[in-house]
């Protein structure tokens, strides 16, 4: 064998070992998504995760199992539109659909309360499913209401969504200057909110608030928060991101950042891209939309009919892990994790086109020269922390 010969025999061992060690990590890992709408989006518009949905959603049993996700937190959404008597009647709905999808899949999923029934269910290679209610509004200012949705399995409730509460303002009213009854911030029934979820164990997810609300919270709680999906300021400045002294206070409250795969959350300059390619072909998608074509399947259509113009539309998956690297450096390795905000967002970073994709990230993060024990921690072992520290004390 000459030399050229075995450089080449080498590099071949050496990226079949890299492929190996990356796809044994990820399985042994556990994988812990905190945000997927595929409750609200999906499975409350007459689908069935248990078909496939490729093309139709980012979501489905098969490609959850593929991926390797072991933990699964589904969001229960509703938007503004959903008032008193509604929201909090909705959640429950969306709770009913899930624990339906369960029963109907008992080898494939198991719903869990506690971290301790997680760790069964993962032993057992079933995925562990617990919601997280997004939209505080859902309680229709009820503790009462919250105190349900606890029983129900509820583990963290987002405390606004892009619409204020009459007790919290959201990132949305906040950058627009206003927010309930035109102030900022939590009231005092707002901050009852937080301590009763510390009371119960629920955690207090810091996604979509606003800025004051965001530190009024912080001050409230005397748990480690959730930011369960959201992404990092300094590279993408929208309202839904975390500027780096959030950041700072979310390490020093010893909670968790799980960076969202929203393309716009991560580049700044993925509408623009976006807007010019849509923009060029805007007479095609007006015929589409006759035919009945719309959302994802309409966006996939065009990008698989022009794959050279709409291949650096995107963003990179490095770029996802930039993000990961800004929360690190700021916070700490302890301090990141995952919210892909599947079926929730129109579009993710190239690769990661569903929930199959997940072993990329690690393949990524081990790339980028993180330890097998911090790609761990990021891809589920801080999230579980968290959890165990909002366990009610017995």
């Amino acid at each position: 064998m000459n030399r050229s010969t075995a450089l080449l025999f080498s590099s071949a061992l050496l990226l079949a070992s890299c492929t190996t060690n990356y796809q044994t990590l990820h399985q042994k890992a556990i994988l812990v998504d905190t945000h997927n709408d595929v409750l609200s989006q999906v499975v409350m518009e007459g689908h069935s995760v248990e078909h496939d949905l490729t093309g139709k959603a980012h979501t489905d049993l098969v490609r959850m199992q593929k991926g390797g996700v072991d933990v699964q937190l589904f969001a229960v959404f509703s938007d503004e539109t959903y008032g008193p008597g509604r929201a909090f009647r909705f959640a429950n709905d969306q709770i009913d659909s899930l624990e339906a999808i369960v029963r109907r899949n008992p080898e494939k999923l198991q719903l869990v309360y506690t971290p301790a029934q997680m760790r069964e269910a993962v032993k057992q290679n079933k995925i562990a499913a617990l919601t997280g209610v997004e939209g505080g509004h859902m309680i229709e200012d009820n503790l009462d209401n919250l105190n349900k949705l606890y029983a129900r399995g509820v583990r963290y409730l987002t405390l606004t969504w892009n619409n204020s509460t009459s007790w919290a303002s959201s990132a949305a009213d906040e950058t627009k200057g206003s927010g309930y009854n035109g102030k900022k911030g939590l009231n005092d029934f707002g901050k009852q909110v937080v301590t009763r979820m510390n009371e119960l164990g629920m955690m207090v997810d810091l996604s979509h608030v606003g800025e004051q609300t965001f530190w009024d919270a912080i001050e409230t709680s005397t748990k480690p928060v959730l930011v369960s999906h959201s992404s990092a300021y300094a590279f993408s400045p929208h309202p839904r991101n975390l500027k780096d002294d959030q950041i700072k206070a979310v390490g020093n409250n010893g909670g968790v950042i799980h960076i969202n795969f929203f393309s716009e959350f991560l580049d700044s300059a993925y509408t623009k891209r976006l807007r010019t390619f849509m923009t060029k072909h805007d007479a095609e998608i007006k015929e589409m939309r006759q035919q009945g074509m719309d959302g994802m399947e309409l966006r996939q259509a065009l990008f698989t009919k022009y794959p050279t113009e709409s291949a650096n539309i995107n963003p990179p998956l490095s770029l996802l892990i930039d993000h990961i690297d800004h929360v690190v450096k700021l916070a700490g390795i302890d301090h990141v994790g995952l919210g892909s905000d599947y079926d929730g967002i129109t579009s993710a970073p190239s690769g990661l086109e569903d929930v199959s994709t997940y072993p990329l990230i690690t393949k990524a993060l081990l790339e980028r020269g993180y330890k097998k024990k911090d790609v761990e921690k990021i891809l589920g072992g801080n999230f579980i922390r968290v959890w165990l520290a909002n366990e009610p004390t017995k």
